[in-house]
C-alpha cells in the first residue's frame, strides 16, 4: 500500500480507526446527445453545463449528425441524454430531475 504524506510529512495510518476509509466512487458519466442548430439541444446543453461543476460527473457530447445509425436511433428524440449508460432524458433536462439522478 502507498502512504500519501499529509502537510506535516507524516502518513496517517489508514488502518487505524480514526482515520476511516472512504469507499471508493467512481465518477458519473453524463452522454448528451445533441445535433447542430437544434434549440432544445441548446437548452439541455446549458443545463448540464451548468451542473457540472457543482454535480462532478464527466460529461461527453456526441454529435449525430453523419452518423446514419445514430441519426435513426436519436434524431426524432433529441437532445438524448445518458447517465452511466443509461437513458434518463428526452427532449428536457429538468435541473433537480439530474441533481437527484446523479446523487
Amino acid at each position: 500500500m502507498v502512504s500519501i504524506p499529509d502537510a506535516a510529512g507524516s502518513a496517517p495510518d489508514l488502518a487505524d480507526p480514526g482515520h476511516p476509509r472512504e469507499p471508493f466512487s467512481p465518477r458519473r458519466r453524463v452522454v448528451v446527445y445533441p445535433a447542430q442548430e437544434c434549440h432544445l439541444c441548446a437548452r439541455a446543453l446549458a443545463v448540464v453545463g451548468e451542473l457540472q461543476d457543482e454535480l462532478g460527473f464527466e460529461l461527453a457530447l456526441v454529435g449525430i449528425g453523419g452518423d446514419a445509425e445514430l441519426e435513426a436511433r436519436y434524431r426524432e428524440r433529441l437532445p438524448v441524454v445518458e447517465v452511466d449508460g443509461r437513458p434518463a432524458f428526452t427532449y428536457f433536462v429538468p435541473p433537480d430531475a439530474l441533481r437527484a439522478l446523479l446523487r
